[in-house]
């Protein structure tokens, strides 16, 4: 979810959204508009691009009103205002008008930096909207949902979620909306199964799990099925990655509790209880056996091969074996 700064006021003079994540700068904006409405029905909304907001064009827009009706100025990709714009937005900072809120979204990073300084400078409200490009972060944001929902969703649930969904935020946030909305009682893993089963079943997720469990026909059709529905291979080499470094942390763990070792390994209690199912038959050798084939697979789909859906059946044919070795021992 979107983090906020202490000032938390909606209707504060200036807010400042900041990051790359689509889905919580519309939601930041959104946030603004509602506050503002519920504060004045009739409350002027202007979205504007950088092309649309020329130099004195500011001005215009939070100049005093007749009717002093309140105002909320929206302006989209500011890291990207002409330096001549970014003076007026300065200027207004250091004096923005009453019953008018601007809302500046700004992707953050070097570009338009002044201008990010400028009004943090100033004490605009600020909200963090970053890109969400970790699977644990993406974790965090379905927990999230659910408890704005004042709804319950076992662990195991949420990450069936984003097995199937993957990183599309806004279709994250939308299966959550439909889950809530058809489901009585605590959403588990079962219910999201059979919501999403096709497309749980095309994850990156699904063909790593069969692949680190020995499962080599199971894991090829998956990888198979997930192609055929537009998962990126990179992806599924990622998920690969995760899945053969889960097995190596884990059997090179001191023994303990779950939430000994959850801590320990910076995983989830649920997740060490899968990963210890699924170490069954792996060895040291066998662990290394399936890194540097994950390496290599991870190279032939990223420019290095001229095949990389063959690199990928390369790599789960021999993490599939990998997973074995302790029985060929």
């Amino acid at each position: 979810m979107a983090r906020k700064t202490a000032s938390d006021d909606p209707l504060a003079p200036v807010t400042l959204a900041v990051g790359q994540e689509d889905l919580l700068l519309d939601r930041a904006v959104r946030e603004v508009v509602a506050a503002a409405r519920a504060a004045d029905a009739d409350t002027d909304v202007r979205d504007l691009t950088p092309d649309r907001l020329q130099p004195g064009t500011l001005a215009e827009l939070t100049s005093p009103s007749l009717f002093a009706e309140r105002k909320v100025v929206v302006v989209r990709d500011a890291q990207d205002l002409s330096a001549d714009t970014v003076k007026d937005v300065k200027a207004y900072l250091g004096s923005p008008a009453e019953e008018i809120t601007l809302v500046l979204l700004h992707a953050g990073g070097a570009k338009g930096k002044g201008l990010l300084d400028a009004a943090r400078k100033a004490g605009a409200r600020e909200v963090a909207c970053p890109k969400m490009t970790k699977a644990t972060d993406r974790l965090a944001f379905v927990r999230g949902e659910f408890r704005t929902t004042g709804r319950s969703a076992t662990p195991e649930a949420c990450q069936a979620l984003v097995d199937a969904i993957s990183s599309d935020l806004r279709e994250l946030a939308s299966a959550v909306s439909q889950l809530v909305a058809d489901v009585e009682g605590t959403i588990d893993e079962v219910v999201v199964g059979r919501y999403y089963t096709g497309r749980a079943e095309a994850s990156s997720f699904e063909v790593a799990d069969r692949a680190v469990e020995g499962r080599t026909a199971e894991a090829l059709e998956a990888l198979r099925w997930s192609l055929s529905t537009g998962v990126a291979p990179v992806l599924i080499t990622s998920a690969l990655a995760q899945g053969v470094r889960a097995i190596g942390k884990l059997s090179s763990a001191r023994g303990g509790r779950p939430a000994d070792l959850a801590r320990e390994l910076g995983m989830p209690p649920w997740k060490i209880d899968r990963v210890r199912q699924q170490m069954r038959g792996w060895t040291p050798d066998g662990v290394a056996v399936a890194l540097r084939a994950v390496a290599e697979a991870d190279a032939g789909v990223k420019g290095g091969g001229d095949d990389p859906e063959y690199a990928l059946e390369k790599a789960v044919v021999t993490i599939a074996r990998a997973a074995r070795s302790r029985g060929r021992g």
